[in-house]
């Protein structure tokens, strides 16, 4: 574990879900994203991830490549890449040459966080897979071993990569990160060498175990030396305290919301404060870190010596794209610059 007091050298990235907020359309969600996406890049952020969500009214991210290719075009040095690629929704070949071409395009700069959850409801992951049968995601290893292959992984024989390229001449292959909130698949990024972000913001108990499991079970690859845990965080700053956990009421109702499944989009301030649910979701549990600077700042060591992340990723939770940019701009005053420069995973 990390001592709280080296922790603020590690590095900072954000989670973007491209949040649709009462009364805003798909194109002020995306035009919103864009504006975080080139703060952080601006800000000296590590990278900035993009989730895939569908058939739901408060996230605009439905297909990661195309927001990726949009956002990468618009940063400067940032990496940009998926928080994540739900495989059991999509052919391997496919993921593999959409990203194969990301990375063409922006060489170096691209992240392949992949993930085996479907990032909907079980309607709409059948809409998606058209197959009954594809709703399980027993065959999720081997799809990942057939990504990897694709990428030319040396380790992969047989498979996808007997008769298929991601790409015909690559220079280079994006990095591919395994998500989760289990055992299963810290387990598995530890089998197969790659680096594993733990979905600390849904809200699990199972953060510790799990990063330590992945250490465990590590075993070097071509594609990393060591284990590189990256753990993401609800995470919003604002000038007081007080605005803070003002600010985060939005973010508390949209998590009633999901927990009750009655979707909607992000509530306005003004209705998250007469909101008759208020204070139900005032009440939830939360590992949120929610206040002013020097607060956030303590919790995210905190996070860091608990965990022993090599990376924190932020996910700030509330309906206006001002907050969120003065969010990561608060945050990355008080981090400093040393914990904002470029992971080495």
């Amino acid at each position: 574990m990390l001592p709280p007091e080296m922790s603020e050298s590690l590095p900072l990235s954000v989670l973007e879900l491209a949040t649709v907020g009462s009364g805003q359309s798909t194109a002020d969600a995306l035009a919103a994203t864009t504006r975080v996406a080139q703060a952080a890049d601006r800000l000296g952020y590590s990278r900035l991830w993009v989730a895939e969500h569908h058939n739901m009214p408060a996230v605009a991210s439905t297909s990661p490549p195309v927001l990726i290719a949009h956002l990468a075009a618009v940063t400067r040095r940032i990496r940009v890449g998926s928080g994540g690629v739900m495989l059991p929704n999509h052919a391997p070949l496919v993921v593999a040459e959409q990203f194969a071409l990301l990375e063409a395009l922006h060489p170096g700069r691209v992240d392949l966080g992949i993930g085996r959850a479907p990032g909907t409801d079980q309607h709409t992951a059948l809409a998606l897979r058209r197959d009954p049968a594809a709703l399980s995601a027993e065959d999720f290893p081997q799809h990942l071993l057939d990504l990897l292959g694709l990428f030319g992984d040396p380790r992969v024989e047989g498979g996808l990569a007997e008769r298929f390229r991601a790409t015909p001449a690559p220079a280079s292959v994006p990095l591919v990160v395994l998500l989760g909130s289990s055992g299963f698949s810290a387990q598995l990024a530890g089998q197969l060498g790659l680096p594993f972000a733990f979905a600390h913001h849904f809200g699990g108990p199972n953060v510790q175990a799990a990063v330590a499991l992945y250490r465990d079970s590590f075993r070097a690859s071509p594609a990393l030396e060591r284990p590189y845990t990256i753990v993401t965080a609800n995470v919003l700053a604002a000038d007081t305290a007080e605005e803070a956990r003002r600010l985060a009421l939005p973010g508390q109702l949209m998590r009633l919301s999901l927990r009750l499944n009655r979707l909607r989009p992000v509530p306005s301030l003004e209705e998250a404060e007469r909101d008759p649910e208020r204070a139900a979701a005032e009440a939830m549990p939360s590992n949120a870190i929610v206040g002013d600077p020097p607060g956030v700042v303590a919790g995210l060591r905190q996070l860091a010596a608990d965990t022993g992340a090599d990376e924190l990723m932020l996910s700030a939770s509330t309906h206006g794209v001002a907050e969120r940019v003065r969010s990561l701009e608060l945050v990355a005053d008080a981090w400093g610059p040393a914990g904002l420069e470029h992971p080495a995973a």
